[in-house]
């Protein structure tokens, strides 16, 4: 990618994170007479910023993920605190991001530690541009992603305990053991030695070729619909939340990415291609016998 690219898409992503910024600020209090909203949305950025300028200058990345997973918890802590008001709704779904992003960001931050590094990252830190859109990005992902359990917390309607929120939480729950499981199953997979070059068809992934991702895109569904109550106007925009997270993790990153990785590793083997042909790319069912 070219710098001019790289600085295109750095200009779209400020301007995306404005325009969520405008719809979830849609009838939410304000502090220092700013929408809570909209704080939680530009502190995001800022934190992203601020942690570039270490990373690009040591030209390390191993710090990415967990400072992702640190801004989902300070944008949730931002908003909990300057709310006017709160109630079991707006708790309940920041405790649910929080246990999200902390488990996602020890996960992820082990996994860096014990592999020295993210190959993704290899032809990207070099480029000042690139790189800085890509941190540019994470901010998004998380001004999208948590929209809505965002414009829940920090809105002025408060609505008691109803079935959005136990239904939310129930797929929450789903998606996150889901998601839970598959990873801990993969990295016991790959911690034997005689699995070095084998692909993982066994547990939930004889289910679904990418099930932690399923759990993952399920768990923002939850979120999603226990803030649906609670949403007014421009703000029910933010439940595009699962929808992008559906788009991201199939067709920028994630899928995209493993796959064609997968294809090249072990494109020739025919255990593979039946394994890829008879087992679900992301909703899981059982497997063909």
């Amino acid at each position: 990618m070219t710098a001019a690219r790289a600085c295109l898409g750095t200009a779209g992503a400020i301007c995306l994170g404005i325009l969520v910024a405008l719809a979830g600020s849609d009838g939410v209090g304000r502090v220092f007479g700013v929408p809570v909203f909209a704080l939680c949305i530009a502190a995001a950025f800022v934190v992203q910023w601020v942690a570039f300028i270490p990373a690009y200058l040591f030209s390390t990345e191993r710090f990415f993920d967990l400072v992702g997973s640190a801004t989902f918890l300070l944008a949730g802590c931002l908003a909990l605190v300057f709310a006017e008001t709160l109630d079991v709704r707006a708790i309940a779904i920041a405790i649910l991001v929080g246990i999200w992003a902390l488990r996602l960001g020890a996960f992820l931050g082990l996994r860096v530690h014990g592999t020295g590094g993210d190959r993704r990252f290899d032809t990207i830190k070099p480029h000042f541009a690139v790189f800085l859109m890509t941190w540019t990005l994470q901010a998004v992902w998380m001004s999208l992603a948590f929209g809505p359990g965002l414009a829940a917390i920090t809105s002025g309607t408060r609505i008691p305990v109803d079935g959005f929120l136990v239904a939310g939480t129930a797929l929450w729950l789903a998606g996150f053991a889901i998601e839970v499981v598959a990873d801990e199953q993969k990295r016991r997979f790959r911690r034997r030695p005689e699995n070095a070059t084998r692909f993982i068809d066994s547990g939930l992934w004889a289910w679904a070729r990418h099930p932690n991702y399923f759990g993952e895109i399920l768990l923002w569904v939850g979120i999603a619909v226990a803030a649906f109550p609670t949403l007014a106007g421009w703000q029910h925009v933010t439940l595009i939340s699962p929808v992008f997270v559906w788009l991201l993790l199939t067709r920028i990153s994630g899928v995209r990415m493993l796959d064609a990785s997968g294809r090249k590793r072990w494109g020739n083997d025919e255990a593979y291609t039946r394994y890829r042909a008879n087992t679900p790319m992301l909703i899981p069912r059982p497997p063909c016998r």
